[in-house]
């Protein structure tokens, strides 16, 4: 987990940098950041039925992290907007499918050992927050240039620590039928639950995705950019171990609808500032926001899937979550940041995720067992 969240922090905060030293415009930067999410769309359902249908997540998570350090290898010679967009579509084929298959892992671990899945998700956040602060000083005295090499050295260390992971070895029920699933999804509860998601995933995506870009746009080098994505990750780890300990006591959707209120609170203030020292006060939410929103997300998910469909839930969503808002966000949020500027932006982002809250509280007081 640790080493997975380190290749997040460079991929999705330092590729867009990388980007722009190769000369894209923020347009492009968009279009190669959607491109991801629309792959994932296929690419999370396919390998997390696989691990399902065939009961081994170890091997296919090695295959997968074999596939990315093969395509960043590649990326290293690619220039062009053409190759460069060919090579990351195919990279996020193997990029993204790693995630819930590690989630996976990290709750039947967790209920191997009678172990919290909180306690094992926070080394994420701790990488995440080591890396993003690290590589933003490699990149400030070695250039955003150096940014696919930092990534096949963190992958291959990823790559050689996998080889110690143990599958977990769930009983069947009933054995995975294709027909189960589709009785899966056409639950109301978890069909409302995932149109939730995917509102306040578009503002989530949407900052995500341009976040280093306005800090850069207000004048931070890439150092402080590191500091805001460490102090952004850092701030997840007590939430993680309050929400390991407390968490079980509250109920699900009123949680989520809180997360989301905070979120709309974050964008706002994302829209207000002017320096990129307010933006390091405002990363600061990250705690309330994602560390809430995600450790909730995923304890309510669990209780809803059934065991035999584990990674098919978590890979669902992440299509919700990160495939299909970050599809759209990614398309469109070049655009709009470029035309409408970043405070009609973030006040969309905001306008996003108090539509989730509204929709987590309405199912919360309108459900009915």
């Amino acid at each position: 987990m640790f080493t997975i969240f380190g290749t997040t922090a460079l991929i999705i905060s330092y590729f867009p940098l990388y980007y722009k030293e190769l000369g894209f415009s923020s347009t492009q930067v968009g279009y190669l950041y959607a491109v991801g999410p629309l792959i994932s769309m296929f690419s999370n359902m396919i390998w997390s039925y696989a691990s399902d249908k065939y009961r081994t997540i170890k091997k296919i998570m090695m295959l997968l992290i074999g596939g990315q350090l093969t395509l960043l290898l590649f990326l290293t010679q690619a220039n062009s907007f053409g190759a460069v967009f060919m090579i990351i579509s195919l990279f996020y084929f193997f990029y993204y499918p790693v995630y819930p298959l590690a989630d996976t892992m990290a709750i039947q671990t967790a209920k191997r050992y009678n172990r919290s899945f909180t306690v094992i998700r926070v080394f994420g956040s701790i990488g995440f927050a080591l890396f993003a602060l690290g590589i933003g000083y490699v990149i400030s005295l070695a250039g955003a240039n150096r940014a696919v090499v930092i990534g096949i050295a963190i992958g291959t260390v990823t790559l050689i620590l996998s080889l110690l992971l143990r599958d977990g070895v769930v009983k069947r029920s009933g054995g995975m039928e294709l027909s189960g699933l589709v009785k899966m999804l056409r639950s109301k509860e978890i069909f409302w639950f995932f149109i939730c998601v995917f509102a306040l995933a578009l503002g989530h995506r949407m900052n995500e995705a341009f976040l280093t870009l306005t800090m850069a746009q207000l004048g931070a080098d890439e150092g402080l950019i590191g500091w805001s994505l460490m102090l952004s990750a850092v701030s997840e780890i007590p939430i993680f171990f309050l929400l390991s300990k407390y968490g079980d006591k509250i109920k699900e959707l009123p949680l989520l609808a809180f997360a989301s209120l905070m979120y709309a609170v974050r964008f706002v203030l994302m829209g207000i500032v002017s320096d990129p020292m307010s933006v390091l006060a405002v990363q600061a939410l990250h705690s309330v926001t994602f560390g809430v929103f995600y450790v909730t997300a995923v304890r309510y998910i669990s209780r809803l899937v059934p065991t035999d469909y584990q990674a098919t839930g978590m890979a669902l969503f992440t299509v919700f979550w990160s495939s299909a808002s970050g599809l759209i966000s990614g398309t469109f949020g070049g655009g709009l940041f470029e035309s409408a500027g970043r405070v009609t932006f973030y006040y969309l982002a905001a306008a996003l995720a108090g539509l989730a809250a509204a929709g987590f509280m309405w199912r919360h007081i309108f459900h009915r067992d």
